[in-house]
């Protein structure tokens, strides 16, 4: 991944960061990954990489979906989203019908998802990640990974 401020790269290894034209060193690399690495990585994801494909994303994917659903916590995903990834082939058929000429995917939010809340994947303000037990009074009992 490149951006106007950097580089990152995880694939193929070694995994590396620049900010400018020189890679950071491991032990910066390692201090920006004790930093930003999400909770639910840093408890199942491990254990993602050595039951699930694709380094352990379909896991994580499945898992998160799933402790979401049966703990009755908001999806990370809507109808919206489901139908924008689902209008895709249909699009590129029109595309190449067209002889590649660009098509828009239509808004199907009608503009909301200019004012649509982030969905909260961290565990700041008792979390929705499932990976902590939340026992106050009004909020759900989330699963505990061990």
């Amino acid at each position: 991944m490149s951006g106007t401020k950097g580089v990152a790269s995880k694939w193929p290894d070694p995994e590396r960061i620049a900010f400018g034209h020189d890679w950071i060193s491991e032990a910066e690399l390692k201090k920006l990954y004790d930093q930003y690495t999400p909770e639910i990585i840093r408890k199942i994801g491990e254990m993602a990489k050595k039951v699930g494909g694709h380094g352990g994303m379909d896991f994580m994917m499945d898992w998160r979906l799933i402790d979401c659903l049966r703990n009755g916590l908001p999806l990370d995903q809507d109808v919206y989203d489901g139908v924008a990834w689902s209008c895709i082939f249909p699009l590129s058929g029109k595309s190449i019908a067209k002889r590649s000429s660009s098509v828009d995917i239509p808004d199907f939010t009608r503009g909301a998802w200019k004012t649509n809340a982030p969905v909260e994947l961290t565990l700041k303000g008792g979390g929705t990640t499932g990976v902590i037990g939340v026992e106050k009074k009004g909020e759900s009992k989330q699963l505990n990974v061990h």
